[in-house]
């Protein structure tokens, strides 16, 4: 019997490690599995019927010293009623800001935070900054706050799979900038006619597919199945700016596979990427852009997409395209920060050996 347990009270599907080679895995899925597997935890599930391994349905159990709420807020009721006698942490991946709904949601938890003197878990220094301001407006103090990056896959590592200067790749969530990033592609492909685009996704959100030139829409893929494209891509090109993300796990993965990324200086890009060459800053007439066209249905945006690309909205991403096709293509890595060793050592930091 465990001591610990990693309470999931949100995810859409019940996990566990066989969901790897089954089907696609949410980026917190694949965390949780890893970090409870070194750990040796269980990880109980609001929507798991059956057990399998350390994988459970939700249910009370003695001698829990530590609980691990994932997400949500709102389930440290849930996890102190059940595990009476167990140290709570609360594992944070989303955005937080003062005055959004999951600010507003951690500050209705105030007394049970306090009393539980709950420690928060954030996913990176960007995140926990925003986590720190969201405390401080809803006037909750003295809380232990740190961050634990999310671990990669020790498997994740460059090989000698031939790099095709013609194919790049989007492997995020559909409503991280996925339409615009349509439109830049467009724009590429008008300057650089051999060039094609491969768009997988997590999973978690449903995303119609237009026939659109050069553009293959994978759907939900295993991470394995994924990685093989990311592998043999120029790059990972993700130019969101709509929604930050907390860790990026889409940037970590792809340095470790090799693959270097083009991103935007939003969120913690800038913390996990580390490299200014594959951060490009969010410029207002982006903004202004996706402001008007993310107005239209997806088949409305080509016009307008191909109006802004005339008047050079899109030059960036195709002067640095071309540019890495010529020869300045930045050579990654995996970063230490991210292993998986490194990482469980600081969580056993914080729940004990």
């Amino acid at each position: 019997m465990s001591r610990i347990v990693f309470l999931d009270t949100v995810s859409p599907l019940p996990y566990d490690t066989r969901s790897f080679g089954a089907r696609a895995v949410q980026g917190t899925e694949a965390s949780v599995m890893r970090i409870a597997e070194a750990l040796g935890a269980c990880v109980m599930q609001h929507n798991r019927t059956t057990a399998w391994e350390r994988y459970l349905p939700v249910q009370r159990r003695e001698a829990v010293e530590h609980v691990v709420v994932v997400r949500e807020s709102q389930a440290l009721a849930q996890a102190r009623e059940l595990f009476p006698g167990a140290r709570l942490h609360l594992w944070l991946h989303d955005k937080m800001r003062p005055g959004s709904k999951r600010g507003r949601r951690l500050r209705r938890a105030a007394d049970l935070l306090r009393a539980a003197s709950v420690s928060l878990i954030c996913v990176s220094d960007t995140h926990r900054r925003d986590v720190l301001d969201t405390l401080r407006w809803a006037r909750i103090e003295g809380l232990p706050v740190c961050t634990r990056y999310n671990p990669l896959d020790p498997a994740l590592q460059p090989d000698a799979t031939a790099v095709d200067a013609g194919q790049l790749v989007f492997f995020s969530s559909p409503n991280k900038g996925l339409a615009f990033a349509l439109d830049a592609f467009g724009a590429l492909r008008r300057a650089l006619p051999d060039l094609r685009l491969v768009v997988g996704n997590p999973g978690y959100r449903a995303h119609a597919p237009d026939v659109l030139p050069g553009v293959e829409f994978l759907g939900p893929q295993p991470q394995a199945r994924m990685h093989e494209q990311v592998r043999r891509s120029l790059c990972t090109f993700h130019p969101n700016f709509r929604i930050p993300e907390t860790f990026g796990l889409v940037f970590a993965e792809s340095h470790a596979l090799g693959t270097p990324v083009l991103t935007h200086d939003f969120g913690a890009a800038a913390e996990v990427v580390g490299d200014p060459r594959q951060l490009l800053p969010v410029r207002p007439a982006y903004r202004c852009y996706e402001a008007l066209a993310g107005l239209l249905a997806p088949r409305w945006r080509r016009l307008p997409a191909r109006v802004a690309g005339e008047l050079g909205l899109f030059d960036a991403y195709v002067d640095r395209i071309r540019a890495w096709r010529a020869g300045s293509r930045p050579v990654v890595g995996p970063d230490p920060r991210f292993a998986l060793p490194a990482v469980v050592a600081q969580w056993r930091e914080l729940l004990g050996p």
